[in-house]
């Protein structure tokens, strides 16, 4: 079981815990793992993709690297955003979203916890996309994991919390005002 525990990301380690009864260290991971849970009983259809398998993939020149959809609004993706992601707003028509993807790469969506990118995940599967992921806990899983984010080409730490409800799952220094 140990072997196992490490090959899941963090996200998913407190998603089980949480299922199970158990208690995170912070707040923050609590209310992350609640919503995770949340989008994969909601979208089981939806492969998630751990922060911690994307960073290993982004890392890895040998792969052929995916395109990073950001799935929130303007304002929110202008505060951070993952290093080359392209932005897709939540309510944008599919055929826009399809003119920026190439079918020949894997492609992975993300927004702030996983909900919307998991929508965009399923109209895109919808479209005829198979190599497609949602980004599991999404940017806000990404930041609490100190990963890299941009903002204007250079970079930065804080993310847009989309609101207060959900800025609960940022850790408070990755929250921005």
């Amino acid at each position: 079981m140990n072997c196992r525990l490490r090959t899941l990301g963090l996200a998913s380690i407190v998603a089980v815990i949480v299922a199970l009864g158990g208690e995170p260290a912070d707040r923050h991971e609590a209310e992350l793992a609640k919503m995770i849970i949340r989008v994969r009983e909601k979208f089981p259809g939806v492969k998630q993709l751990s922060t911690t398998n994307l960073a290993g993939w982004l890392a890895d020149p040998s792969r052929s690297q995916p395109q990073l959809l950001d799935v929130r609004t303007p304002h929110e993706f202008a505060v951070s955003h993952l290093p080359g992601a392209r932005l897709a707003s939540p309510g944008a028509k599919t055929e826009d979203v399809l003119a920026k993807l190439s079918r020949q790469r894997p492609v992975v969506v993300y927004c702030s916890a996983g909900y919307r990118s998991s929508q965009m995940a399923q109209r895109l599967q919808r479209a005829g996309f198979t190599n497609v992921m949602n980004l599991e806990g999404s940017i806000f899983a990404w930041a609490n994991e100190d990963r890299p984010l941009e903002k204007d080409g250079q970079p930065a730490i804080q993310v847009h919390p989309y609101d207060k409800r959900y800025g609960r799952m940022l850790k408070p220094g990755r929250r921005a005002p």
